[in-house]
């Protein structure tokens, strides 16, 4: 199908009505338009030549009625049409049945400014006519007719040549996204879309005060403008307009007394000029765009302000969007830098001074300082201080120092800008250092710095305000709400920093404190020069047969020969080849100082103990193996290191440190951690010259041996062991079963004071309860009810005592202990031994009890009360403590 435009053009135009070629009169019938009715309609009247039609009520050059004179050259075979004269109407009708003629006409004769002028021009018509309250018939037409012209007239604008300008503009956008940017490209597409000779921008400052200049290519900060208005009438242009917030066109710019200073850019060749606001759809003011025609150029019209409202209505979306992706993009870069903080800061808090150059460092990146400061608050003396200070120099983060002041500089909180913001807690930005009256000089006095502008912001932690950080000359004009925002979330990670790396230095004071405190301990806890040679000097006996009696009394040795004992037994029971005698000696001087000196669990006890598991050992002929008979031992040599003389419920009780540290069996645990901390000392781990494999076993060893002497445990090990007996399901090959034999071993010779002869075994109890009975005071000075063995004023019943903790803990041990190994007998023969002699001190006490109650009665009888009842039965149970 061929181009309509093409069928016009080679269509001859229709005849007037009433002539034909042959040039009949009106009376000749010819064909009908398919969109009229008869040519009548147009002309009453024909003529067979050139017509020149007079068209009446329409002129091009007014808007008032009169006589237009076309001479239309209608050829009709050589004919020439008489003049004619035509009414509006009738040519209006015309071109209303012919739109093709009427399309071709404005295709090839009206240019394209002409057309958008023609329809700026009918929607401003609907416009005026809607304001001025003309309705149409129909309820919304006009609204919908405005809006459909809105539209036609915008895509028009569109799939025109500004196509291409919109195209560019978005292609900048993307590769520019930034208000700034935005709005220059904008003002360029309007200025071009308008025929404008020039254009300005300016933009509104972020104390939304003042408009600047912005030159494309700028570094888009108001300091960099050549031109800066207040935003107030009476001297440029824009700034009237920013402040009007209304559309002014001016033909006469220098003959405009509004504005004196007209336009400041291109003022002395612009003439005619349209200044328009630009207007967020929150009513907020971005900035005026400023366009100029030159002298001799046509002024700007109502059209021109369309246009201009129709890209301001796409560039309004662009610079949202535009925004947007700059608030998204800085948030981005602030997330980052704040992850960068974080991992430097607290990855490497090696001290206050590292973390506070970091802080200061990082703090001038954030919003572009010179200098930073990091004023600290000392709450003790309501003061401000600072050690370190930023001198202008790169600082490495590498580096091993931070850069330190000679002197610290001290002010009090009342004083200076720092001191404002810790006293308050609100954030300062001051632009004008030296205009301000709370600035302090003193601090550029000291330091030798000038300074203009402050950002001055307080870090908190847990609601209290811990120090001040002030930044210092902005490097370019001035600090900015942004610069506020980005530092206050900044200042939170600051006082996080700040608060780990004061705790950071209190840890590592107290771990000083406590390596000093270590270093005395153990100095004191280790044996002396003296000691040691003293024993290396005395000659170790070559045979001590008595010793492999269980009814030996070690407490008979006398303290100053325990040690050599010790080293007798050692070196009877292994193969020295292995151990270095010098090492063994501090190690058995150490141990012996590290025994309190408690009534009862002392360095005797542990020596008693030690002998009790030698001489199960060398009884019992390898029952053991080498490695866990050396375990036994030093276990029962250790196994009371630093005993307190009060039990583990005790120290429970009376929220001990210990206790603290270890929730169950507390003191067996500790007597453990003894142990190995004097294997640590030098010179004294007599374990050095084993494998790894070796050392780790004996080490475990002695852990669960010293562990096994806690009574709580001792009848879960007693009960599987007995279990275990009587199924005939124990093996001796069976590493865990080995483990109960040994744990009740352990608890065997912790008790072995039960198995010796009687005059050594009520000396032992009578110790015992002396270091009982003193718990039993402390208790009571505490408001807590002791134990009855451990109460002072029922010392009368302690032979009861001992018959019931020989019966229920010692014999079922022995008894048990001797099944799995008979050699160990005697030691059930002494525990019963001793058993017998309680029980008869029991029954006499029973037989004195009950005397004793018969003579409270009588004397009841003789005096008539017992007024004097308690006085006498307490003088008894003195008198009838113990045998």
């Amino acid at each position: 199908m061929s181009n309509p435009a093409r069928q016009v053009n080679s269509r001859r135009l229709p005849p007037l009505p009433g002539m034909n070629k042959a040039g009949n009169s009106a009376k000749t019938s010819h064909p009908r338009s398919p969109r009229s009715g008869s040519y009548g309609a147009y002309l009453g009247q024909t003529h067979d030549r050139h017509v020149d039609m007079m068209v009446k009520g329409h002129s091009p050059h007014s808007n008032h009625n009169g006589q237009l004179k076309q001479h239309l050259s209608a050829d009709y075979d050589g004919h020439s049409s008489p003049e004619l004269t035509l009414s509006q109407d009738t040519v209006t009708a015309y071109l209303d049945d012919n739109p093709d003629y009427l399309e071709n006409y404005i295709q090839s004769r009206v240019s394209q400014d002409q057309l958008e002028r023609w329809l700026i021009r009918r929607t401003h018509k609907h416009h005026t006519r809607h304001k001025h309250g003309k309705k149409s018939p129909v309820n919304g037409e006009i609204i919908q007719d405005e809006r459909r012209e809105s539209l036609s007239r915008w895509k028009f604008c569109v799939h025109a040549d500004k196509r291409k300008m919109l195209q560019d503009l978005t292609r900048e956008i993307h590769q520019h996204p930034n208000k700034a940017q935005v709005l220059s490209e904008l003002a360029g597409c309007i200025a071009s879309a308008v025929n404008a000779d020039g254009f300005n921008l300016y933009l509104v400052d972020d104390s939304g005060q003042e408009l600047y200049h912005y030159k494309p290519g700028s570094s888009h900060t108001k300091d960099s403008s050549s031109c800066t208005r207040r935003i107030a009438p009476g001297s440029t242009l824009a700034a009237y307009v920013a402040s009007a917030g209304d559309t002014i066109r001016v033909d006469e710019i220098l003959e405009d007394e509004r504005f004196p200073e007209g336009i400041v850019v291109g003022g002395s060749i612009a003439q005619t000029v349209l200044a328009q606001p630009i207007v967020h759809a929150n009513g907020e003011l971005s900035g005026v765009i400023e366009l100029y025609r030159n002298v001799g150029g046509a002024p700007f019209a109502e059209e021109d302000e369309e246009i201009i409202n129709s890209y301001i209505v796409w560039g309004s979306i662009a610079v949202y969007y535009a925004e947007m992706y700059h608030t998204m993009t800085k948030q981005r870069k602030l997330n980052d830098f704040l992850l960068a903080v974080t991992r430097s800061i607290f990855q490497d808090i090696v001290s206050m001074d590292t973390v506070i150059m970091k802080i200061m460092n990082y703090a001038k990146k954030l919003v572009l300082a010179d200098r930073a400061s990091l004023f600290l608050v000392d709450t003790k003396t309501s003061e401000l201080y600072a050690r370190i200070f930023d001198t202008g120099d790169h600082y490495d983060e590498n580096s091993p120092k931070p850069v330190r002041s000679q002197k610290e500089i001290r002010f009090p909180m009342d004083k200076g800008v720092a001191g404002h913001v810790a006293s308050t807690g609100q954030i300062l930005n001051i632009q004008d250092a030296y205009a301000d009256e709370r600035f302090n000089r003193d601090v550029d006095l000291q330091t030798g710095y000038t300074t203009k502008t402050i950002l001055c912001m307080p870090i908190f932690i847990r609601g209290s305000i811990i120090g001040v950080v002030q930044m210092v000359n902005k490097l370019s004009g001035v600090f900015t709400k942004s610069d506020e925002e980005s530092f206050e979330m900044f200042a939170v990670y600051c006082g996080l920093a700040l608060h780990h790396a004061k705790l950071y230095d209190k840890i590592r004071r107290s771990e000083q404190k406590y390596k000093v405190a270590l270093e005395v301990l153990s100095y004191h806890s280790q044996c002396s020069d003296e000691e040691f040679e003293s024993l290396r000097n005395k000659p170790v006996p070559d045979e001590l047969p008595s010793l492999v009696r269980y009814e030996f009394s070690p407490w008979a040795v006398d303290n100053d020969d325990k040690p050599l004992y010790v080293i007798y037994m050692f070196r009877d029971l292994f193969c020295m080849a292995r151990y270095d005698m010098e090492t063994l000696y501090k190690f058995t001087l150490t141990i012996r100082k590290n025994y309190r000196t408690v009534p009862y669990h002392n360095w005797s006890h542990a020596f008693s103990v030690a002998h009790a598991m030698y001489t199960i050992i060398k009884t019992t002929k390898n029952k053991f193996s080498p490695l866990e008979a050396l375990g036994l031992f030093v276990a029962c040599l250790c196994h009371d290191l630093d005993h307190r003389g009060k039990t583990n419920a005790f120290m429970v009780k009376s929220a001990s440190p210990l206790a603290a540290i270890y929730s169950t069996s507390t003191m067996e645990h500790h007597h453990f951690n003894q142990t190995v901390t004097i294997l640590q000392h030098e010179g004294h781990n007599i374990f050095k010259h084993m494998s790894s494999e070796e050392y780790k076993q004996v080490l475990g060893d002695i852990r669960h041996c010293i562990l096994a002497t806690d009574l709580a445990l001792f009848f879960g090990n007693k009960a599987k062991l007995k279990d275990m007996h009587e199924k005939n399901t124990f093996e001796w090959d069976n590493t865990e079963h080995r483990k109960y034999i040994q744990a009740i071993a352990m608890t065997g010779c912790d008790l072995c004071a039960s198995i010796k002869p009687w005059d050594v075994q009520r000396e032992t109890v009578r110790v015992i309860f002396e270091e009982f009975y003193a718990q039993g005071d402390e208790e009571k000075s505490q408001g807590i009810t002791p134990m009855a063995m451990m109460d002072r004023s029922k010392a009368y019943e302690l032979p009861q005592m001992e018959v019931g903790f020989i019966v229920g803990i010692c014999l079922p041990c022995y008894e048990l202990l001797a099944q799995m190994m008979p050699e160990t007998r005697p030691m059930v023969d002494g525990a019963s031994a001793n058993l017998k002699k309680w029980k008869e001190l029991a029954e006499i006490q029973k037989q004195a009890e009950e005397d004793k109650k018969k003579e409270d009665v009588h004397h009841g009888k003789e005096n008539g009360d017992g007024s004097d009842k308690d006085n006498l039965t307490e003088k008894k149970k003195q008198e009838q403590k113990l045998p």
